[in-house]
C-alpha cells in the first residue's frame, strides 16, 4: 500500500522548480516615488545604487537613453549581477533582456565581433502592427466528414478529401463555414469542440482556443484546472483585429539569413550573419517606423565580468554604442586598476580610458551585519529551510568573517546535516557541523600554509626549503 502511494504522490509533480543563486529577486524593491524600500522584491541594502538603477529603469520605459551605457562595480559578493537581474525583472516581458559573460566570447565558434553583434540585437525589440481579418465566435457545431477508403474505413491518408462544417454564433448572429482540409487539421491540433470560444485567423488558418464559454459551464460536472471560462462574443463574427508581434533584430536576422532560419533559432546553430542581411534589415525596419507599422523598443544588454574583454572587444563596443538602433548597456566587474586584456596598459577595472568616458557608473558596498542577516533569511524562505534565530544569528558572523556566498552555500548544506538527525529545524549544532566540513577561503589559504610542503609546485618556500636553497 505504501508503494502505491509513493508511486502516485511521484506522479503528480509536474514541474520541477530549481533554485538559483538569483531567484529570490522580484525587482528593485522601489516605491512609487522612486525610493528604495529598506527590504523589498527580494532586494536588501544597497539603496544609492537601487536608486540609481531605478532613475535608468524610468528612462528605459520612456525610451530616452538608448546607445548609452553603464558600469556597475563593486567588490565580490556586493551584489552587482543581483541589481542587473531586477532590472531586467523590472523592465517586464516585452522589453528585450539578453544577459551574457564577457568570458563566454572566446568560447563560441563565432569571431567575437559577430558574437558581440548578435548579443546587441538580440537586445533590440521590434514591435510590429498588423490589421488581421478574425473570425471569432462559439463554436455551436463541428462536423467533419471522412471520406470512406476502397476497403471500407475512413480514409487518413487522403486528407484533401477531408470535408467539414463549422457552426459558429456571436450574441448576435450565427453562421456556418465550410472547412477545409487545413482548417480541419488546425481544429484537430487545437482539439476543438462545441462550446469552446475560438478565434481564426483568415490569412494564416491560425485557430486560437480562447476557452469555453460560460453558457456552457453548467453543462460540465468536472473540468480540469487550466479550464478557462469566457464571455460568448459580441457584434460581427468577422473583425478587423490589429495584432501586434513582438520580435528581436537577432530573430528577423536569423529567420532572413537561410531558407530553414527559423530552426536555427531553435537549435542555437546561427552561424556568422552577413553584414548585407543585417543592412537590408535595418532599411525594411527604418521603412515601417515611418510607415507607423513598426516600433523600435531599445532593450538592455547585461555583460557579466567586463574586464574579460580584450582590447578590440571595447574598440568594437565604442562605435556599436554610436549606432541609432544601439541598446542600453549595462555591463559589471569586481576588479580594481589591473591590465586591459591584450595590453600592457593598466586600467580602472581594466577598461580602457575612453570607454571608462562613456559610461555612467553605480558602485555597490558591502553588505551591513543586519543587511546580512536580512538576505539570509529571504535565502533561507526561498530554499524552504526553517532555521532557528541563533542558527542565523551564528550563519551571520560567518558572513561577516568571511564571505555572504560562503553564509549562503552553507544553508542548504545545514538543512541536509539536520535532516540526517530528523530534526525540522536547523540549529546552531547543524550549522557548526558544516562549518567544519567545508573551508572558506580565509581557512583554506591557513591549511594551504601550514601544509605547503605537500603540495606539488608549491611556490612558498618553507623553512626546510629556505634552509636547502641556503646550502646549495
Amino acid at each position: 500500500m505504501a508503494e502505491i502511494k509513493r508511486l502516485s504522490e511521484s506522479r503528480d509533480l509536474t514541474k520541477i522548480e530549481r533554485i538559483g543563486a538569483h531567484s529570490h529577486i522580484r525587482g528593485l524593491g522601489l516605491d512609487s516615488s522612486m525610493e528604495a524600500r529598506a527590504v523589498s522584491e527580494g532586494m536588501v541594502g544597497q539603496v544609492p545604487a537601487r536608486k540609481a538603477a531605478g532613475l535608468i529603469l524610468q528612462l528605459i520605459r520612456d525610451g530616452k537613453i538608448a546607445g548609452r551605457a553603464i558600469l556597475i562595480a563593486g567588490q565580490p559578493g556586493t551584489g552587482k549581477t543581483a541589481i542587473a537581474m531586477a532590472l531586467a525583472k523590472s523592465l517586464g516581458q516585452e522589453t528585450p533582456f539578453a544577459s551574457i559573460s564577457a568570458s563566454e566570447l572566446f568560447s563560441l565558434e563565432l569571431s567575437k565581433t559577430e558574437a558581440l553583434t548578435q548579443a546587441f540585437r538580440r537586445a533590440i525589440g521590434v514591435r510590429i502592427k498588423e490589421e488581421a481579418e478574425i473570425i471569432e465566435g462559439e463554436v455551436v457545431e463541428i462536423s467533419i466528414d471522412r471520406p470512406i477508403s476502397s476497403n471500407g474505413n475512413p480514409s487518413s491518408s487522403n486528407m484533401a478529401a477531408k470535408t467539414g462544417k463549422l457552426t459558429l454564433k456571436t450574441t448576435d448572429m450565427e453562421t456556418v463555414y465550410e472547412l477545409g482540409a487545413k482548417m480541419i487539421e488546425a481544429l484537430n491540433k487545437e482539439k476543438v469542440q462545441s462550446g469552446d470560444v475560438v478565434a481564426l485567423d483568415k490569412a494564416s488558418g491560425k485557430v486560437t482556443k480562447l476557452g469555453r464559454s460560460v453558457g456552457r459551464s453548467r453543462d460540465y460536472d468536472a473540468v480540469g484546472p487550466h479550464t478557462k471560462f469566457v464571455r460568448c462574443p459580441e457584434g460581427e463574427l468577422q473583425k478587423r483585429k490589429e495584432v501586434v508581434h513582438c520580435v528581436t533584430l537577432h530573430e528577423i536576422d536569423v529567420i532572413n539569413s537561410r531558407t530553414q532560419g527559423f530552426l536555427a533559432l531553435f537549435t542555437g546553430d546561427t552561424g556568422e550573419i552577413r553584414a548585407e542581411v543585417r543592412e537590408q534589415i535595418d532599411t525594411k525596419v527604418g521603412e515601417w517606423r515611418e510607415e507607423g507599422k513598426a516600433e523600435i523598443i531599445p532593450g538592455v544588454l547585461f555583460i557579466d565580468e567586463v574586464h574579460m574583454l580584450d582590447i578590440e572587444c571595447f574598440s568594437f563596443l565604442n562605435r556599436a554604442l554610436e549606432n541609432e538602433m544601439a541598446p542600453i548597456l549595462v555591463i559589471a566587474t569586481n576588479r580594481g586598476i589591473t591590465n586591459i586584456r591584450g595590453t600592457n596598459y593598466k586600467s580602472p577595472h581594466g577598461i580602457p580610458p575612453d570607454f571608462l568616458d562613456r559610461l555612467l557608473i553605480i558602485a555597490t558596498q558591502p553588505y551591513s551585519e543586519e543587511e546580512i542577516h536580512k538576505i539570509l533569511g529571504i535565502r533561507c524562505d526561498e530554499e524552504e529551510v526553517e532555521m532557528s534565530n541563533d542558527a542565523k544569528v551564528l550563519l551571520t558572523k560567518i558572513g561577516v568573517e568571511t564571505s555572504l556566498r560562503y553564509a549562503i552555500h552553507l544553508i542548504t548544506a545545514a538543512a541536509l546535516a539536520c535532516q540526517k538527525r530528523k530534526g525540522k529545524i536547523v540549529e546552531i549544532d547543524d550549522i557548526s557541523r558544516v562549518y567544519g566540513l567545508f573551508l572558506d577561503v580565509k581557512r583554506s589559504t591557513q591549511y594551504l600554509m601550514e601544509y605547503q610542503s605537500q603540495y606539488m609546485f608549491n611556490e612558498v618556500p618553507g623553512e626546510g626549503d629556505a634552509d636547502e636553497a641556503m646550502q646549495s
